[in-house]
């Protein structure tokens, strides 16, 4: 089906009609099932709420801001895990937001609104001090937009975070993992504490793959033992490197920035 951006598609899984993988312009977007409001098939969404469940048990209150919906599998999952969660998914493709809903059963406002809009665009307009929880997945095709990826993003990202909170990014890379390498840089320009999660392969940089990418000002979060534990007990065992690990993975990769902050400073501008 055409849509605003290009194509959408809804493969249903053999076996179960009831649920299905949306293929956003012929790359995997989401899987949903419908009878398991609160499964998770993309390994790098179970590793987010597995960061999540860390933040949800310090907050009554749970607000998480989605920058990239797609089919909202993550956002659907938070709502059936923390019904009293306030979520805003803001996707660019108002088609695509608007068949999401109508195909996936997703939760109405307030507990899950969608925006129509572009990510880093919406992101500024929203207060201080505002969610619990940033999450990027935004992509075209297999990479992430430059202009989502800056010093100068990740501030706005901060910006909007309450105390405790985290940014969370999925990040897709290729050996040697320069991408992943460069926004661990930037991130850690921006926030007290970066680390990295993906499975033991995809750290040593063996193969195409999605790593998530936290960065908090919390000095607890990346060091809590539960997430650690929930990360090596998921169906695909996953690893988190965090402080001087992190640092070692960066090496001397640079922080990614706007191309005036670039210009001014001299930094290495995203490809």
């Amino acid at each position: 089906m055409a849509v605003a951006t290009g194509t959408v598609e809804v493969v249903p899984e053999p076996g179960r009609p009831r649920a299905a993988t949306l293929l956003v312009n012929g790359v995997p977007s989401s899987f949903v099932d419908l009878d398991d409001p609160g499964l998770l098939d993309f390994e790098y969404m179970q590793q987010a709420a597995a960061v999540v469940e860390v933040v949800a048990g310090r907050r009554a209150d749970l607000a998480v801001l989605h920058l990239g919906a797609g089919g909202c599998a993550l956002a659907r999952a938070l709502a059936h895990r923390y019904p009293e969660a306030r979520q805003l998914a803001v996707e660019l493709d108002g088609d695509l937001a608007r068949l999401a809903r109508e195909w996936f059963d997703l939760p109405r406002a307030p507990r899950l609104r969608l925006r129509t809009g572009e990510a880093r665009a919406e992101l500024a307009r929203l207060p201080d001090a505002t969610y619990d929880v940033v999450a990027r997945d935004v992509f075209a095709g297999d990479r992430t937009p430059p202009h989502l990826t800056t010093v100068e993003f990740a501030q706005d990202a901060r910006r909007v975070l309450r105390t405790g909170g985290v940014y969370v990014a999925n990040c897709a890379d290729r050996p040697p993992l320069s991408l992943a390498k460069a926004e661990l840089a930037t991130l850690s320009t921006v926030f007290a504490h970066v680390g990295v999660v993906a499975e033991p392969a995809q750290l040593r940089g063996r193969r195409y793959g999605n790593l998530l990418l936290v960065a908090t000002d919390d000095p607890a979060l990346l060091d809590d033992a539960g997430l650690a534990r929930g990360l090596r007990t998921l169906p695909v065992p996953a690893r988190l490197l965090s402080g001087d690990e992190a640092r070692a993975l960066a090496g001397a990769a640079a922080p990614l920035r706007d191309p005036q902050a670039a210009a001014v400073t001299g930094d290495v501008l995203p490809d």
